[in-house]
């Protein structure tokens, strides 16, 4: 069984279950993109009629939980199999990201002082 947390091997038993079925013709950029969003989709209808504080208490019901998180794993497996297809280190482009926006909106100074 996969590490959970080896982001390197998920990618690869993705790339293999992809290919033991001969999906490969099928998961093309665009493709990939479309199912990425199809699927994010899907997290967002679990919250679609939520206020905000039974929003925040979605995984306290088993069956609500068990749909998150199947979503979740959707939505990650689509965007690992995406960034393998383009050759896109997706922890590598997190970390510019956060660089960038880091830069963009730089924190306060304590106290609100300028100087």
């Amino acid at each position: 069984m996969t590490d959970p947390h080896d982001l390197a091997a998920l990618r690869h038993r993705l790339a293999e279950f992809a290919a033991t079925r001969n999906w490969q013709p099928y998961h093309t950029p665009k493709n990939l993109a479309a199912a990425l969003s199809v699927e994010a989709s899907e997290l967002l209808e679990i919250f679609q009629w939520l206020t905000p504080e039974e929003s925040v208490r979605v995984l306290d019901d088993p069956d609500t939980a068990h749909r998150v998180h199947d979503e979740v794993a959707d939505v990650l497996a689509y965007l690992l199999q995406f960034c393998e297809v383009l050759g896109v280190d997706p922890l590598e482009a997190l970390s510019a990201k956060i660089d960038r926006n880091e830069r963009r909106f730089p924190a306060e100074t304590p106290n609100g002082d300028s100087g």
